[in-house]
Protein backbone atom coordinates (compact mmCIF):
# COMPACT_ATOMS: atom_id res chain seq x y z
CA UNK A 1 0.00 0.00 0.00
CA UNK A 2 1.30 3.36 -0.87
CA UNK A 3 1.03 6.82 1.57
CA UNK A 4 -1.17 8.24 -0.43
CA UNK A 5 -4.73 9.53 1.16
CA UNK A 6 -7.16 7.30 0.48
CA UNK A 7 -10.56 8.61 -1.97
CA UNK A 8 -13.51 10.04 -0.09
CA UNK A 9 -16.50 9.18 -2.08
CA UNK A 10 -19.56 11.63 -1.04
CA UNK A 11 -23.14 9.75 -1.79
CA UNK A 12 -26.24 12.41 -1.85
CA UNK A 13 -28.56 13.03 -4.04
CA UNK A 14 -28.58 16.55 -3.57
CA UNK A 15 -26.30 18.43 -6.21
CA UNK A 16 -25.95 21.60 -3.89
CA UNK A 17 -24.45 18.89 -0.81
CA UNK A 18 -21.92 17.17 -3.55
CA UNK A 19 -20.64 20.45 -4.87
CA UNK A 20 -20.18 21.26 -1.35
CA UNK A 21 -18.54 19.02 -0.19
CA UNK A 22 -16.53 18.23 -3.19
CA UNK A 23 -15.32 21.96 -3.59
CA UNK A 24 -14.40 22.34 -0.14
CA UNK A 25 -12.60 18.90 0.72
CA UNK A 26 -10.89 19.18 -2.87
CA UNK A 27 -9.65 22.35 -1.35
CA UNK A 28 -8.37 21.08 2.16
CA UNK A 29 -6.19 18.33 -0.54
CA UNK A 30 -9.08 15.22 -0.44
CA UNK A 31 -9.34 13.52 -3.93
CA UNK A 32 -13.16 13.41 -3.72
CA UNK A 33 -15.31 12.12 -6.02
CA UNK A 34 -19.61 12.17 -6.10
CA UNK A 35 -22.39 10.19 -6.63
CA UNK A 36 -26.14 11.02 -6.90
CA UNK A 37 -26.84 7.25 -5.81
CA UNK A 38 -26.48 4.17 -4.01
CA UNK A 39 -26.89 2.27 -7.29
CA UNK A 40 -24.57 5.07 -8.89
CA UNK A 41 -22.01 4.56 -6.56
CA UNK A 42 -22.07 0.78 -6.52
CA UNK A 43 -21.67 0.60 -10.37
CA UNK A 44 -18.36 2.32 -10.07
CA UNK A 45 -16.68 1.43 -6.89
CA UNK A 46 -14.51 -1.62 -7.52
CA UNK A 47 -14.20 -3.34 -4.08
CA UNK A 48 -10.82 -3.10 -3.67
CA UNK A 49 -9.67 0.55 -3.15
CA UNK A 50 -9.84 1.70 0.91
CA UNK A 51 -11.96 4.76 1.19
CA UNK A 52 -13.76 6.92 3.50
CA UNK A 53 -17.37 7.25 2.20
CA UNK A 54 -19.49 10.41 3.18
CA UNK A 55 -23.04 9.01 2.96
CA UNK A 56 -26.82 10.19 3.03
CA UNK A 57 -28.81 9.12 4.72
CA UNK A 58 -32.63 10.10 3.32
CA UNK A 59 -32.06 9.00 -0.22
CA UNK A 60 -34.61 7.20 -2.90
CA UNK A 61 -34.60 4.20 -3.60
CA UNK A 62 -31.64 2.88 -1.69
CA UNK A 63 -31.13 5.22 1.40
CA UNK A 64 -27.69 5.22 3.43
CA UNK A 65 -28.71 2.76 5.95
CA UNK A 66 -29.27 0.17 3.46
CA UNK A 67 -26.02 0.88 1.77
CA UNK A 68 -24.47 0.66 4.61
CA UNK A 69 -25.63 -2.89 5.54
CA UNK A 70 -25.00 -4.00 1.84
CA UNK A 71 -21.31 -3.03 2.15
CA UNK A 72 -20.97 -4.89 5.81
CA UNK A 73 -22.38 -7.76 4.14
CA UNK A 74 -19.88 -7.50 1.23
CA UNK A 75 -17.07 -6.78 3.75
CA UNK A 76 -15.75 -4.02 1.27
CA UNK A 77 -12.48 -1.65 3.00
CA UNK A 78 -14.55 1.80 3.33
CA UNK A 79 -15.44 3.77 6.59
CA UNK A 80 -18.80 5.32 6.64
CA UNK A 81 -19.47 8.89 7.85
CA UNK A 82 -23.07 9.60 7.51
CA UNK A 83 -24.70 13.12 7.12
CA UNK A 84 -28.19 13.69 6.93
CA UNK A 85 -31.08 16.47 7.24
CA UNK A 86 -34.26 13.66 8.25
CA UNK A 87 -32.66 10.80 10.47
CA UNK A 88 -33.26 10.71 14.25
CA UNK A 89 -31.97 9.12 17.06
CA UNK A 90 -33.10 5.48 15.80
CA UNK A 91 -31.18 5.92 12.47
CA UNK A 92 -28.39 7.27 13.88
CA UNK A 93 -27.95 4.36 16.91
CA UNK A 94 -28.40 1.89 13.85
CA UNK A 95 -25.95 3.56 11.86
CA UNK A 96 -23.43 3.39 14.73
CA UNK A 97 -24.40 0.15 15.73
CA UNK A 98 -23.32 -0.36 11.68
CA UNK A 99 -19.70 0.02 12.66
CA UNK A 100 -20.10 4.05 11.36
CA UNK A 101 -17.40 6.38 11.95
CA UNK A 102 -19.96 9.39 12.89
CA UNK A 103 -23.29 10.79 12.37
CA UNK A 104 -23.59 14.24 11.17
CA UNK A 105 -26.61 16.62 10.92
CA UNK A 106 -26.48 19.29 8.36
CA UNK A 107 -25.52 21.42 8.93
CA UNK A 108 -21.94 20.64 10.16
CA UNK A 109 -19.20 22.15 10.42
CA UNK A 110 -16.30 21.16 7.68
CA UNK A 111 -13.55 20.95 10.44
CA UNK A 112 -15.28 18.49 12.40
CA UNK A 113 -15.95 16.69 9.13
CA UNK A 114 -12.26 16.34 7.81
CA UNK A 115 -11.41 15.17 11.80
CA UNK A 116 -13.81 12.56 11.14
CA UNK A 117 -12.34 11.71 7.72
CA UNK A 118 -8.96 10.92 8.97
CA UNK A 119 -10.48 8.70 11.55
CA UNK A 120 -12.25 6.94 8.61
CA UNK A 121 -9.08 6.84 6.70
CA UNK A 122 -7.38 4.49 9.72
CA UNK A 123 -10.60 2.47 10.02
CA UNK A 124 -10.73 1.93 6.38
CA UNK A 125 -7.29 0.92 5.86
CA UNK A 126 -7.31 -1.21 8.73
CA UNK A 127 -10.19 -3.02 7.58
CA UNK A 128 -8.43 -3.57 3.84
CA UNK A 129 -5.31 -5.08 5.82
CA UNK A 130 -7.09 -7.37 7.94
CA UNK A 131 -9.49 -8.55 5.00
CA UNK A 132 -6.01 -9.09 3.22
CA UNK A 133 -4.68 -11.53 6.21
CA UNK A 134 -8.06 -13.22 5.98
CA UNK A 135 -7.94 -13.57 2.10
CA UNK A 136 -4.49 -15.12 2.56
CA UNK A 137 -5.27 -17.45 5.01
CA UNK A 138 -8.53 -19.15 3.42
CA UNK A 139 -6.33 -19.87 0.40
CA UNK A 140 -3.21 -21.44 2.01
CA UNK A 141 -6.41 -23.21 4.11
CA UNK A 142 -8.08 -23.97 1.05
CA UNK A 143 -5.34 -25.90 -0.43
CA UNK A 144 -5.46 -29.11 2.03
CA UNK A 145 -7.24 -32.09 1.41
CA UNK A 146 -9.96 -33.66 3.45
CA UNK A 147 -8.52 -35.17 5.50
CA UNK A 148 -5.59 -33.19 6.27
CA UNK A 149 -8.11 -30.68 7.35
CA UNK A 150 -9.77 -33.47 9.62
CA UNK A 151 -5.71 -33.43 11.01
CA UNK A 152 -6.46 -29.57 11.50
CA UNK A 153 -9.98 -29.51 13.19
CA UNK A 154 -8.45 -32.45 15.80
CA UNK A 155 -5.22 -30.11 16.70
CA UNK A 156 -7.63 -27.17 17.13
CA UNK A 157 -10.05 -28.91 19.45
CA UNK A 158 -7.50 -31.01 21.21
CA UNK A 159 -4.41 -29.24 21.28
CA UNK A 160 -2.89 -30.92 23.83
CA UNK A 161 -3.53 -34.21 22.33
CA UNK A 162 -1.83 -33.00 19.03
CA UNK A 163 0.85 -35.81 18.38
CA UNK A 164 0.94 -38.44 16.18
CA UNK A 165 0.06 -41.37 18.04
CA UNK A 166 -2.67 -39.06 19.87
CA UNK A 167 -4.34 -38.28 16.06
CA UNK A 168 -3.18 -41.24 14.90
CA UNK A 169 -5.60 -43.08 17.63
CA UNK A 170 -8.49 -40.95 17.04
CA UNK A 171 -8.94 -40.74 13.31
CA UNK A 172 -8.02 -44.43 13.33
CA UNK A 173 -4.77 -44.28 11.23
CA UNK A 174 -1.32 -44.83 11.52
CA UNK A 175 0.91 -42.95 13.28
CA UNK A 176 3.49 -42.63 10.04
CA UNK A 177 0.89 -42.02 8.21
CA UNK A 178 -0.36 -38.70 10.31
CA UNK A 179 3.55 -37.40 9.92
CA UNK A 180 3.39 -37.56 6.33
CA UNK A 181 0.03 -35.60 6.54
CA UNK A 182 1.63 -33.42 9.28
CA UNK A 183 4.39 -32.56 6.71
CA UNK A 184 2.30 -31.74 4.60
CA UNK A 185 0.05 -29.38 6.22
CA UNK A 186 3.10 -27.18 7.88
CA UNK A 187 4.02 -26.74 4.27
CA UNK A 188 0.95 -25.62 2.47
CA UNK A 189 -0.16 -23.94 5.89
CA UNK A 190 3.54 -22.02 5.69
CA UNK A 191 4.16 -22.78 9.26
CA UNK A 192 6.67 -24.60 11.40
CA UNK A 193 4.85 -26.03 14.20
CA UNK A 194 1.89 -27.12 15.34
CA UNK A 195 2.04 -24.15 17.48
CA UNK A 196 2.46 -21.95 14.59
CA UNK A 197 -0.81 -23.43 13.05
CA UNK A 198 -2.76 -22.73 15.99
CA UNK A 199 -1.41 -19.10 16.46
CA UNK A 200 -2.60 -18.81 12.44
CA UNK A 201 -6.06 -20.03 12.95
CA UNK A 202 -6.22 -17.42 15.85
CA UNK A 203 -4.94 -14.50 13.84
CA UNK A 204 -7.89 -15.62 11.45
CA UNK A 205 -10.46 -15.52 14.14
CA UNK A 206 -8.81 -12.25 15.02
CA UNK A 207 -9.26 -10.43 11.28
CA UNK A 208 -13.08 -11.17 11.10
CA UNK A 209 -15.29 -8.63 10.98
CA UNK A 210 -16.45 -6.78 14.41
CA UNK A 211 -13.33 -8.71 15.99
CA UNK A 212 -11.12 -5.91 15.58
Amino acid sequence: MNDQRPPVYVVDDDQDIRTSLSRGLGQRGFDVECFASAAEFLDAYDGEQAACLILDYGMPEMNGLELQALLTRRDLPLAVIFITGHGGVPESVQAMKGGAVDFLEKPFRQSVLVERIEAAFDIARAHQSARGLRNDIHTRIGRLTAREKEIVDHILAHPAEASSKDIANSLGISPRTIDHHRARILEKLQVRSVVELVDLVGKLKQSEPGRT
